[in-house]
């Protein structure tokens, strides 16, 4: 594993593969590049000749956490963007799955210079979703700083993860200042509030149309409320350059890491991914050469 320090921020990442158009790889939620599938996809991308980034973005893993940014989504898909221009591999292939898709679009978006093309999957959207993610991510932690203060949000199991890889992270945490955090975890949880016109967070038709390198979008199951067929037929829409395809596994299986997890079914949310593999570089040959 490889640390770069990116405008103040230390970021944990590795590259596999030593030559080739790179990719860059984000999974979903706080997950990390280790959790499982992440890596055997950046792997096997690899064996086809390309260079692929794993990382853990800001608030995931081994990276230093921050709290900035209009939302967390926006403030992590502008360090993949500073990531992959301080590492020089831009324009990459800009992968990601879950809240990986979500930080994946907005960096595209706002900083074409380092696309080459775009790949989304399991695309976190729907009313249901969206609310349980506003309040999964943000209400423990606006919650603990409003009635007990932030050593009490350095103690939540949501960061205890971050500050036991990253030691550094609690005492960042311990430093915010009690009122703007508070501002902060407002503005990051009102940031998933439903918008007809954003089917994913913050991702507008104006945004979309900025995209212009082709783009592979997986279609979501309908028994997924966090992932819904309708949010990846939505983004497909209207992204111009969208191509919509089937992933290759059956529509039943679209079902949230978590919660297989808890049936026993599934060691990690992201173990599926490898399988992507053959869809996504038959795409990369035929539309990037």
């Amino acid at each position: 594993m490889a640390r770069a320090t990116v405008d103040g921020l230390t970021l944990a990442y590795e590259v596999i593969g030593g030559s080739g158009r790179p990719w860059i790889i984000t999974p979903g939620g706080r997950y990390t590049k280790d959790d499982p599938g992440v890596r055997e996809l950046a792997e096997t991308i690899a064996a086809a000749g390309y260079r692929a980034v794993i990382w853990d973005r800001p608030n995931c893993g081994d990276s230093d956490v921050c709290f900035a940014g209009s939302s967390e989504s926006e403030m992590q898909a502008d360090y993949l963007a500073a990531l992959l221009r301080h590492l020089d591999l831009g324009p990459a292939v800009v992968t990601g799955g879950s809240g990986g898709a979500r930080v994946s679009m907005l960096a595209v978006a706002a900083h074409p210079d380092i696309a080459a093309g775009l790949a989304v999957l399991w695309i976190s959207g729907g009313i249901y979703g969206l609310m349980t993610l506003a309040n999964f991510y943000c209400a423990p932690s606006l919650r603990a700083a409003w009635t007990e203060g932030m050593e009490a949000v350095a103690d939540l199991p949501d960061w205890e993860e971050v500050t036991r890889r990253n030691p550094v992270n609690r005492q960042r945490i311990l430093e915010q200042d009690r009122a703007t955090f508070i501002a902060t975890m407002e503005h990051w949880m009102a940031a998933y509030y439903p918008k007809p016109e954003e089917p994913v967070p913050g991702f507008t038709e104006d945004r979309a149309r900025t995209i212009s390198v082709p783009t592979l979008v997986f279609r979501s199951g309908e028994s997924d409320c966090w992932h819904t067929r309708a949010t990846s037929e939505a983004v497909a829409r209207m992204i111009p350059t969208a191509r919509l395809v089937e992933p290759p596994w059956p529509d039943t299986e679209w079902i949230d890491g978590s919660a297989r997890r808890a049936r026993g079914e599934q060691k990690g949310a992201f173990e599926r991914w490898p399988l992507l593999a053959p869809q996504l570089l038959d795409w990369a040959s035929e539309t990037l050469g």
